[in-house]
């Protein structure tokens, strides 16, 4: 993907300076429609006398509209709340935080991002397996069913059972279907980009992807359970976190 330079202007543009900022959403997940949103997410530096002052503001700056003529969903957490949400079981910022779609980015972007490799754990199943049952209740109870929100349901299944494997972030589907081969995949990704009258399915393709779906938590479930990851970060881990936040907020 070609960075659209108005993305540039409008991260340029925002309140704080920012560690990093990248495109998240569809884009990321390898099945943008012409008219989708940019998800841009980052994390920023909030001025010090700001975070020592007794009342915390804008640790997420959020900015949802249109902008230069591009739709425009923008969420920014300060670099202390986006740490701490590292350490926790949240795939949501790891996705974001290795995303390969960069608009701004920093040697202390690229230093966190070794770090956080030390930040994925075991755990993490927990946060696909919720976020795939939203999907699934999404996708299932539509008249009719949309391929979109199935698309969400498989990217995330994937993306749990290869971190589960490997330790590594990967929230694009078409790479993540070069090593499971599921052969509906390009399929349903046409579906979606051909426009309103091919992006609905009927009741046969239903009880297929429901096949589909308990099989793949099942292997998801399996997964988590042969991992050798770890439960949580180790204090080593922390350590080097908590070392660079104190350089970020000192510079």
């Amino acid at each position: 993907m070609i960075i659209d330079p108005r993305l540039h202007r409008i991260t340029a543009a925002q309140p704080y300076p920012l560690l990093f900022a990248t495109i998240s959403g569809a884009h990321l997940y390898g099945f943008p429609s012409p008219d989708s949103d940019f998800d841009l997410r980052g994390a920023h530096v909030l001025p010090l006398p700001m975070v020592l002052g007794l009342d915390a503001r804008d640790e997420t700056v959020e900015d949802e509209r249109i902008i230069e003529g591009l739709e425009m969903d923008i969420v920014s957490h300060d670099v202390k709340k986006f740490f701490n949400l590292l350490l926790k079981k949240n795939g949501y910022v790891l996705e974001q935080l290795t995303s390969p779609l960069i608009v701004h980015t920093t040697p202390e972007h690229a230093e966190l991002k070794e770090i956080a490799k030390g930040c994925v754990t075991r755990n993490h199943a927990h946060h696909y397996f919720g976020f795939v049952e939203t999907q699934w209740k999404l996708f299932s109870q539509e008249t009719p069913p949309r391929v979109k929100p199935l698309l969400y349901v498989y990217r995330v299944l994937l993306t749990g059972i290869w971190m589960m494997r490997t330790g590594e972030v990967e929230a694009n589907l078409v790479t993540l279907n070069e090593s499971f081969r599921l052969p509906y995949i390009p399929d349903l990704i046409a579906r979606k980009l051909g426009g309103p009258e091919q992006s609905t399915l009927d009741d046969a393709d239903l009880a297929f992807h429901r096949g589909e779906f308990e099989r793949l938590r099942a292997e998801l479930e399996a997964a988590q359970a042969a991992s050798t990851l770890r439960e949580i970060p180790s204090e080593a881990t922390r350590s080097a976190i908590n070392d660079l936040l104190v350089r970020v907020r000192m510079k």
